[in-house]
């Protein structure tokens, strides 16, 4: 669906987005380490807001770009402000993979497309489902 290039051979494959019922986008993936050492997981990806910081490891800091309905969305937090997506991102040896998954705001029905954005890595873009 969509392939994003991060540092040191890290790459995440994006291997769905489906819209729920509730109004939420999530995009599931897998982290893949393509280099020929083990790699820990880039800080960077949770992002540099205060609430989301305070909880660890996670992929907070990506974001969705709808280019037609020009707006740009964050990952969702819970009420005591730790983003929905997966956390406790660590190292990965040569070779090794790990599922992940993030939670957005949906984009209208409207929009058929998205940038997604991953601090330090390349952007691609993802085609959503009506």
């Amino acid at each position: 669906m969509a392939e994003l290039r991060g540092p040191r051979g890290l790459l995440l494959k994006i291997t769905s987005a489906q819209r729920d019922t509730g109004g939420f986008l999530t995009v599931n993936g897998q982290f893949t380490n393509d280099g020929a050492k083990s790699l820990v997981i880039p800080s960077e990806l949770r992002g540099d807001e205060t609430a989301i910081l305070r909880h660890g490891s996670s992929l907070g800091g990506a974001t969705l770009v709808d280019p037609q309905g020009r707006k740009r969305y964050y990952v969702l937090r819970d009420t005591d402000g730790r983003p929905l997506t997966t956390t406790g991102l660590r190292t990965l040896g040569a070779g090794e993979s790990t599922p992940v998954f993030m939670q957005f705001p949906a984009p209208p029905p409207g929009a058929s497309e998205v940038t997604l954005q991953l601090p330090g890595f390349t952007a691609d873009t993802l085609a959503l489902p009506r």
